[in-house]
């Protein structure tokens, strides 16, 4: 049963923090969140101490604005939810929220990121009925804010992830590995994955025709 908010129901929902996964890779993403698996490095247990302390601590008022920590957010528009690290609420009512995510290391070259607070924002915007124009990440290098601007085409690519990964969990099948050097290093789930030899093209193509079968055996069962 859908809401009249949005296409899907509560119990669909899928983990706001998958699109930044997604993002970074389609099979790292269905292994932890498919498959349910889960393997630590030292960059995952930077990340995940660094979180513990943003949320632990109490929410608390100073320099004009609310902080609220641990906000829980949803979206039945897209099928999402999470919770953010910070909202910041201003004390007069005079200014939209601004969430803020908190990360470990330096700004990184892809959109990660930039869509994991983006769908913040769009939660938020779900939520309170009210626009949320920009928001930020602070990493712990070089420790300062970084203003996002959540423009039309980084909105729409959210929105574009969001659904892409709804339909992955749909089909509920894990991508073939893809081998690239520096990524697959810095996952923690390389020893899962085994991206060198489930990287194969036999691989990718059985897995191709597996799904193919899959689909046109559900469009007939229709």
């Amino acid at each position: 049963m859908t809401s009249s908010e949005g296409p899907y129901s509560e119990d669909a929902l899928l983990a706001l923090s998958g699109l930044q996964h997604l993002v970074y890779c389609e099979r790292q993403w269905a292994l932890i969140h498919i498959e349910q698996q889960w393997s630590e490095n030292r960059l995952t247990a930077q990340g995940r101490v660094l979180h513990e302390v943003v949320d632990e601590a109490p929410d608390e008022s100073r320099g004009g604005v609310r902080i609220v920590r641990s906000l829980a957010l949803r979206s039945l528009r897209l099928g999402i939810t999470g919770k953010a690290d910070v909202v910041e609420f201003p004390l007069a009512g005079d200014g939209p929220p601004l969430p803020v995510e908190y990360k470990r290391g330096k700004p990184k070259a892809g959109l990660c990121d930039e869509v994991q607070l983006c769908a913040q924002a769009l939660c938020l915007e779900e939520m309170l009925g009210a626009a949320v124009p920009v928001g930020a990440l602070f990493y712990g290098q070089p420790r300062r804010r970084t203003e996002v601007v959540f423009t039309p085409a980084l909105r729409a690519e959210t929105e574009r992830l969001a659904a892409r990964m709804q339909a992955l969990y749909a089909v509920g099948r894990t991508p073939p590995a893809v081998y690239e050097k520096k990524k697959c290093g810095n996952c923690s789930l390389v020893e899962v994955c085994q991206p060198k030899q489930m990287g194969r093209p036999d691989r990718a193509s059985r897995y191709l025709r597996e799904a193919l079968t899959a689909h046109l055996a559900g469009s007939a069962s229709e």
